[in-house]
């Protein structure tokens, strides 16, 4: 026929194809794990660590039959299935926030990576410590090939612990803190007062306090920086910073941010955590009026005294008060001088006034202030406060002529009188 010639062809192919469609069984295999944390292993008190461990499968398939009526498992007995990556911290002072990952199967010759959020702790002495890595997972023992068609697995279950070293450094450990404030008032500056403890395991060098102020906290360190020096285990200082606050505020609480920056023992610089601790803050300076409205008269130039009080919780000093005149108030002297005013302390300040002859009988309220310096020496001005006068009718003989109602027909009769003499006066002349 015309395509004998294929039959042969087809022979040929069907032998070199055959190997290929043969099975393969692999013995005397199993899953070989180790594991390394990447990147670095050292570690400061009170950090917080992104720690990557890679597991490495080494495992390998030592003997491998190949057989035309053997069935290719679907699994190598080096492969280490299902796989459970699970981090403890064992006998070391830090915390695993991350639950044991499932990272799949995992074949031989090959790495997988599992992520762990991890915590320092802040009291945790320099040294090195060992952090067990349990690895859970299932390989193929055996696989019987029970009919042409069909395979019977046997798979064994495994748990392994593989240490993983860490370093922890020696560090600053500021614990505890203890802060109280010092003549700080809404819309002043003042002083914080901490005092600090090294409860770390490092001695530290040239060691500087530092202050930052926490996110928008109304209280900000204006002299953020002191030198501690030495700073030792065990070691507690107490330090001094100034601090503002804002106009706004209120008297509470407020939150302040304080670490340590130092050379540690390998001379290399290094920080502390920061802590957060509450700075209280006293209210606002506050001045009132506690004498009763002086009185005056129209047409009047006096001297007013007005008493005022020191109302707030700290000390002012050189305080003196200012008096705003309107109409139908001049003021001649609009300034007195009070001193220094201790909480709740008193002092009488003198204005001198002139009153418009036209003032209409009735309580006036004068706006007033109160200069003065805080216990920084900055310049402060007070809220204003009402100074409240009387403009009242003259007593006496006085009041009377002032009265228009009377002046007028007194004058009148004045004015007849003296017309009458002058003109008998004339007359007899």
């Amino acid at each position: 026929m015309k395509y004998r010639w294929l039959f042969p062809l087809v022979i040929v192919l069907a032998f070199l194809v055959a190997p290929a469609l043969a099975g393969e069984e692999s013995l005397f295999g199993s899953p070989l794990l180790s594991a390394a944390i990447s990147g670095t292993n050292q570690f400061t008190p009170g950090e917080d660590v992104t720690l990557t461990v890679n597991v490495q499968n080494t495992g390998q398939n030592v003997v491998t039959i190949v057989q035309s009526s053997i069935v290719t498992p679907t699994d190598l007995p080096n492969t280490a299935k299902l796989l459970v990556v699970g981090l403890t911290p064992g006998t070391a002072p830090v915390t695993v926030k991350t639950d044991p990952q499932m990272v799949g199967d995992l074949l031989g010759g090959n790495r997988v990576s599992a992520t762990f959020q991890v915590k320092i702790s802040q009291y945790a002495a320099g040294g090195v410590y060992s952090l067990p890595l349990q690895l859970t997972y299932q390989y193929l023992n055996t696989a019987d090939q029970v009919s042409f068609d069909t395979v019977r697995y046997w798979y064994y279950n495994e748990n392994i612990t593989i240490p993983l070293t860490i370093t922890i450094k020696n560090g600053i450990t500021l614990d505890p803190v203890e802060a109280r404030a010092e003549d700080l008032n809404v819309g002043t500056e003042g002083y914080v007062v901490l005092t600090i403890t090294n409860a770390g395991s490092e001695h530290a060098t040239d060691a500087v306090a530092k202050l930052t102020q926490d996110g928008n906290s109304p209280l900000v360190p204006t002299d953020a920086s002191v030198y501690i020096g030495d700073f030792g285990p065990g070691d507690t200082r107490q330090i001094r910073f100034k601090a503002s606050v804002s106009t706004d505020a209120e008297a509470q609480n407020y939150p302040l941010d304080v670490h340590v920056e130092y050379t540690d023992s390998e001379g290399e610089a290094a920080a502390s955590d920061t802590i957060t601790v509450g700075v209280p803050v006293g209210p606002k300076i506050q001045f009132s009026v506690v004498s009763p409205p002086p009185q005056v008269n129209p047409g009047q130039r006096a001297i007013i005294e007005v008493v005022y009080q020191n109302t707030g919780s700290a000390t002012v000093y050189q305080a003196q008060a200012m008096l705003s005149a309107v109409d139908p108030f001049t003021a001649n002297d609009d300034t007195s001088y009070l001193g220094d005013l201790a909480p709740g302390q008193k002092a009488t300040a003198r204005f001198d006034v002139t009153v418009d002859g036209a003032a209409v009988l009735k309580n006036y309220g004068l706006d007033s202030e109160i200069r003065y310096r805080d216990a920084l020496d900055n310049s402060q001005i007070s809220d204003t406060i009402e100074v409240p006068v009387d403009v009242v009718q003259p007593l006496g003989i006085i009041g009377t002529l002032s009265n228009p109602y009377v002046l007028i027909p007194i004058i009148v009769v004045v004015g007849a009188i003296a017309l009458y003499y002058l003109l008998v006066y004339r007359r007899k002349k």
